[in-house]
């Protein structure tokens, strides 16, 4: 099947950014006075962070307290992002090179902030690989919901159906199952076992080409 276009998650997918997340809400608990967050694959969940707040870590339920906090512990991630702590997930730039010479737009299709996505392209030399950005500030339900990717899909001006995602949490693979688009999982924060249904695994870009992709959504 012809391919029109290629939508990537964020964290974990583009960036190798789980461990500076888990610092980053572990700092902010010891400054809020919390204990230590204990929540399994804290930094890579694939969810708004309203949710972790209010549902994960239960720290509070009062919608301006949870903005105020989130706020925070993305400020504390960018001053990582900005320290030089963050990398990108192997082959990514070459991938997106590689996407670019085809003629096949990318987008991303996230829960992070905007402005994190904003800080970690710069930071990694980034800006301008990709043709449409959809962030959390931009959909009213967060994944496993299919809003971010269906959206993505139309900024792009794709049908649904003809693009591939990529993902590594297994709400964003729900989501992009629930959208009707085939998805790649990329084993950067989890184990295979962890995100079933996928229509291919990978490790790192270095596993896939632009020639893989008409093969996965034929499959």
């Amino acid at each position: 099947m012809k391919i029109d276009g290629v939508i990537f998650d964020w964290d974990g997918v583009v960036v190798a950014s789980a461990a500076l997340h888990v610092a980053s809400w572990t700092q902010l608990a010891a400054a809020e006075g919390h204990p230590p967050p204990r929540v399994p694959g804290l930094g890579g969940l694939g969810l708004k962070g309203e949710l972790v707040v209010a549902e994960l870590l239960r720290w509070t339920q009062e919608p301006a307290e949870i903005q105020r906090l989130l706020r925070r512990k993305e400020e504390l991630f960018r001053e990582r992002v900005l320290r030089g702590e963050l990398a990108a997930v192997p082959g990514v730039q070459a991938f997106l090179d590689a996407l670019r010479t085809a003629g096949i737009p990318a987008a991303v299709g996230s829960s992070a902030p905007r402005q994190n996505i904003t800080a970690c392209a710069a930071a990694l030399g980034l800006t301008g690989c990709f043709a449409a950005v959809v962030a959390a500030e931009d959909v009213g339900r967060g994944k496993p919901d299919p809003e971010v990717f269906l959206k993505a899909a139309e900024r792009l001006g794709c049908p649904a159906r003809h693009c591939v995602v990529f993902e590594d949490a297994p709400a964003g693979l729900a989501a992009a199952c629930a959208a009707g688009m085939a998805c790649v999982g990329v084993l950067t924060t989890r184990p295979r076992e962890e995100l079933p249904g996928a229509d291919r695994y990978i490790h790192s870009f270095h596993d896939i080409g632009v020639a893989d992709l008409a093969a996965i959504t034929d499959g």
